[in-house]
């Protein structure tokens, strides 16, 4: 878990022929230099460029290194990971599922994935695959459910949305969710019977000539010209980042491509959706999917740029005004890569801007700067100026957090012991992680990596990422605590994070950790206890199962957690604890639970 600092502001957001052509080109003059000073100023391991007029590239190259510590050079054909900029490809895919009659954009997504439930029954009725398309179903990202919790099983993440709480009506506001973008990929793969990662080669990646594009990390990394990613530290170290599978929600931001090859796909566009005379896309589709269908933001013109304005969304397409001329762009991020994929229909200019560094300025600096030249209009230092609003931002939040008081009471201790926060906790909507105890320490384990939980005061724990270096204490997860919550018998039950900031913390219900007993201590417990003229029953099933019954009630089966301590494994809050006599072996047993704690006597 990364802290992180949002520096976006909304109108931003919102090979030696290819160098011939560019010095033929007056708008490119002197580009180069001014390229490389970006790459020096923003730090950046490596990134490359390309631009597109009309049916054709006429700009096209790499700056600094694919591999920074090997230095080896990226280039117009170097592989990066586009993030987000896949999002136009899949909703692209809808489009023509829809020219083919398979689907219509007002159909329900349930239509096509009957398994498929949303949080409530308004949304299961209402949502429309177009809410989908454009982000306006109330749902809110839910991202740490697919990033900490990742899985190969595109169904998987499906059926976690039943669970994911939304924040606001139907159509009410536009939000950013990327399990939308995942669901449109498997009505493909159930429309089609073939997966989304052969839909896209299929339908643009080989008549595009994308032919060294691909839709995996595995494939990447095979690659002998592709980059890797990097971050920017504090202390203005570049440091190599692990690519980051994104596994069963590659719909919403797998693709891996170079400019070169991403200039095609913006060609495409560009020409109404045709590539070398051939149909691509349907024209309609174009047209529709670069047309304002939610409002993202007010988007209304500052006083000191007052001609970029509009904020709005298509079908996996930001929509704005930049300096009098209609963009069409679409961002990506995902760990040690950014990217930006854009376009100007009416000048039929296309920029593609990928780079190497996590989090990075450079698209939106690189793009600005090369739509500038190639729209001919009075440039602006965008190097100098997105840089200033960075360092303003950061000085700024530093000062924010040296103002700051800290609501941290000191001196105070768990109401437990660590060994009695240990257990696997889980959400529905999300997956399951477990704690345990180590050299006196709580650690918490996901499926991609480890924390550490510091103490900060009561039952509330900070977490810090543990790396192959140690742990880095001055890394917490930006204002994320982990708030641990008792039952009424006073047992940890669960742990409460703020994981969606649109929404109130999320709970996630601990299970202790189950111990292995062999029969011969399990033998130990059978029996049967009397308790106020009761006699319960203690007994084992399939030689290793030790369970319970009470008369009118159904079979608990309990389950060893500690020394003579068991928890019921239908029951929350329950549990008993076996108690040795005097002369040894078992004398009776203790049933812990809500109301009270009641002792049966072993016969």
């Amino acid at each position: 878990m990364k802290k992180s600092i949002s520096f976006l502001i909304m109108i931003f957001i919102i090979s030696s022929t290819i160098a011939q052509n560019q010095k033929s080109d007056p708008r490119l003059k002197g580009i180069d230099q001014q390229l490389e000073e970006v790459l020096a100023d923003w730090k950046a391991s490596g990134f490359a460029v390309a631009v597109v007029e009309k049916n054709k590239i006429v700009y096209a190259k790499g700056f600094g290194y694919r591999d920074y510590d090997k230095k080896l050079p990226a280039d117009a054909n170097t592989l990066f990971a586009i993030g987000s900029s896949t999002k136009a490809f899949t909703s692209s895919v809808l489009g023509l599922l829809r020219k083919e009659g398979k689907l219509g954009f007002d159909d329900s997504p349930r239509k096509y994935i009957p398994e498929l439930k949303f949080f409530n029954s308004e949304l299961d009725n209402m949502v429309t695959i177009q809410d989908m398309m454009c982000h306006r179903t109330g749902i809110p990202r839910h991202d740490l459910s697919w990033y900490l919790f990742p899985t190969n099983s595109k169904d998987t993440l499906i059926q976690r949305m039943a669970h994911q709480e939304p924040f606001t009506d139907l159509r009410k506001q536009w939000y950013y969710n990327n399990f939308m973008f995942l669901t449109q990929g498997v009505i493909a793969e159930k429309i089609t019977g073939k997966s989304w990662e052969e839909n896209i080669a299929n339908l643009f990646f080989k008549p595009l000539g994308m032919n060294r594009s691909n839709a995996s990390i595995a494939e990447m990394k095979k690659s002998k010209n592709a980059a890797l990613g990097y971050e920017l530290t504090d202390d203005d170290e570049i440091k190599k980042l692990d690519y980051y599978d994104i596994a069963g929600m590659s719909p919403a931001g797998s693709i891996n491509s170079s400019v070169n090859e991403m200039s095609n796909w913006l060609i495409t566009w560009i020409n109404n959706g045709k590539f070398e005379e051939k149909e691509i896309l349907p024209e309609n589709y174009v047209s529709e999917a670069i047309s304002s269908h939610m409002v993202v933001g007010g988007g209304a013109p500052g006083k000191e740029y007052p001609d970029l304005h509009m904020a709005n969304y298509g079908y996996g397409w930001f929509l704005s005004s930049y300096r009098g001329h209609y963009r069409v762009e679409h961002g990506g991020n995902i760990d040690g890569f950014s990217a930006n994929a854009c376009f100007y229909p009416s000048d039929s200019i296309g920029i593609i801007v990928l780079t190497n560094q996590d989090g990075s300025t450079i698209p939106s600096v690189v793009r600005n700067i090369m739509a500038d030249r190639m729209l001919g209009i009075i440039p602006i230092d965008w190097n100098k100026d997105l840089k200033e609003r960075r360092e303003k931002a950061i000085k700024e939040q530093k000062e924010v957090e040296a103002k700051s008081i800290s609501s941290q009471v000191k001196g105070t201790k768990p109401s437990h012991i660590l060994q009695e926060f240990v257990g696997t906790y889980s959400h529905p909507g999300y997956g399951s992680f477990e704690l345990s105890v180590e050299r006196d320490s709580l650690f918490g384990q996901f499926k991609i990596e480890k924390i550490w939980l510091q103490h900060y005061h009561y039952d509330i724990f900070k977490p810090f990422e543990v790396e192959e270096t140690g742990i880095d204490t001055t890394d917490a997860a930006a204002g994320l605590l982990l708030n641990f919550i008792t039952n009424d018998v006073g047992e940890i039950s669960a742990v409460s994070m703020n994981v969606e900031p649109a929404l109130d913390p999320i709970k996630f219900k601990r299970k202790p950790s189950i111990i292995e007993l062999d029969k011969e201590i399990l033998d130990q417990y059978i029996g049967e206890y009397e308790l106020a003229g009761t006699i319960i029953k203690v007994y084992l099933k399939n030689e290793n199962t030790l369970c319970l019954l009470v008369p009118g009630q159904p079979e608990y089966e309990l389950l060893p957690t500690a020394t003579h301590k068991f928890s019921l494994k239908i029951l929350d809050g329950y549990k008993v604890e076996f108690v040795e006599g005097d002369q040894g072996g078992i004398s009776d047993v203790l049933f812990i639970q809500p109301n009270g704690t009641f002792k049966a006597t072993k016969k």
